[in-house]
């Protein structure tokens, strides 16, 4: 990960990119590439966007749309200084925390503790 973020750094130093990637505008252009990633599935339905239903060239424009996503990410959590893996890690446990498992498994509806 670490050797990524200092890519995408030096990609951005050697292009005089930095002044144009504030948290803002990095955020702006990564709902850019998510709104490309929602164009491919946009009108399939559940089954058509099962893996084994894509055509080799939704998942290859899926590959790169991903990939946008996440080097955008990555590109705006190194701007804020925040470290990925570890806040990743700390929102399982509180999602573990807000859907338990006797009240979410097989369930699709969001479930809030305050509800109780």
């Amino acid at each position: 990960m670490e050797e990524l973020i200092i890519k995408l750094r030096e990609f951005a130093e050697k292009r005089d990119w930095n002044k144009f990637h504030s948290p803002k505008n990095l955020i702006m252009a990564l709902t850019g590439e998510v709104g490309e990633l929602n164009e491919i599935y946009q009108w399939l339905d559940t089954e058509s966007s099962k893996l084994k239903n894509l055509s080799e060239k939704d998942i290859e424009k899926s590959k790169e749309e991903l990939a946008d996503i996440f080097l955008y990410t990555l590109r705006i959590a190194d701007k804020l200084n925040i470290d990925l893996i570890e806040e990743s890690k700390k929102k399982i446990e509180i999602n573990n925390q807000k859907y338990p498992v006797e009240v979410s498994k097989g369930n699709a509806v969001k479930y809030n503790r305050r509800d109780e």
